[in-house]
């Protein structure tokens, strides 16, 4: 294990570290031969791309699973990233240092701090080259690719990275035990659902999962137990668990302890409002 004021890196291949920033955000640098690729870039507290720098001697691209705070800080670092064009917006609305840095001290789903970061180590946000990523678009790092897999949800220009030779897919905040669905930039359960399926043609290709927060891998069927809660939300039949989230109210479609495990055992669950459930104009 390697470790600054800032971050946490553990081998967990290889070929990829897993690096983990102050709030228990994490990020994944995968290396092949000719380049690396960093999935997800923390909340820009600390500068990362040094760290990064300590790790590899390999030039490194960027790309988001998605745009939010705590997946986009050292963008503004690296001056360039790969992104859904559907999230670029979100990238700079989630630029704010005030934004980042009150993210990096609510240590969420973290343990002390190590450090009480202040305004000065925030990264400034500045302009960013962003290059597409679609659904299939690939990243040959030599000897090493990884594939795209859309799964709009948490939010429309969410992604994943499939590694097939690794059986592994890095899933930032697609799918996992708090999957927010009520905010402005959630699509509705009506169409995560579809995302989901789509999501779950490549099941036989991956084992496990490791996302942008929590301990992983988490198992592969934590894609059919979202789906159910899908279909149980829009049936009505759900637990409609009443919480509160990000300081807005919203329902968990299974009943949960405070550290967001399910009471019923098991790992999927979705956060989500009664004006999000269906496609909009439905």
């Amino acid at each position: 294990m390697f470790q600054s004021k800032f971050f946490t890196a553990e081998k967990i291949f290889p070929h990829v570290t897993a690096i983990t920033g102050l709030a228990g955000e994490k990020c994944y640098l995968v290396e092949g031969r000719e380049s690396a690729l960093l999935i997800d870039a923390l909340t820009g507290v600390g500068s990362l791309k040094a760290f990064v720098r300590e790790l590899t001697d390999l030039p490194v691209r960027l790309v988001n699973t998605h745009g939010h705070v705590d997946h986009c800080g050292a963008v503004f670092e690296y001056g360039a990233c790969s992104i859904h064009p559907a999230d670029v917006a979100l990238l700079y609305e989630h630029s704010d240092p005030e934004m980042r840095l009150n993210f990096a001290k609510s240590g969420a789903m973290s343990g002390p701090m190590r450090v009480d970061p202040r305004p000065s180590d925030v990264v400034p946000p500045c302009p960013v080259k962003t290059f597409p990523v679609y659904d299939g678009s690939r990243f040959d790092l030599g000897g090493v690719e990884l594939e795209a897999v859309a799964v709009p949800g948490h939010t429309r220009g969410t992604v994943v990275l499939l590694d097939r030779a690794q059986r592994i897919v890095y899933s930032g905040d697609a799918c996992n035990a708090n999957t927010l669905l009520f905010l402005p930039e959630s699509a509705s359960i009506e169409e995560y659902k579809e995302g989901l399926l789509h999501f779950k043609e490549f099941q036989p290709a991956f084992d496990g999962m490791y996302g942008g927060h929590g301990p992983g891998p988490v198992p592969k069927t934590i894609i059919d137990e979202a789906l159910q809660l899908c279909d149980e939300v829009m049936a009505g039949t759900d637990d409609r668990f009443p919480a509160e989230s990000l300081g807005r109210p919203c329902f968990y479609a299974r009943e949960k302890t405070p550290d967001f495990r399910r009471k019923d055992g098991g790992i999927a669950n979705i956060a989500y409002s009664r004006e999000n459930i269906f496609r909009r104009g439905r």
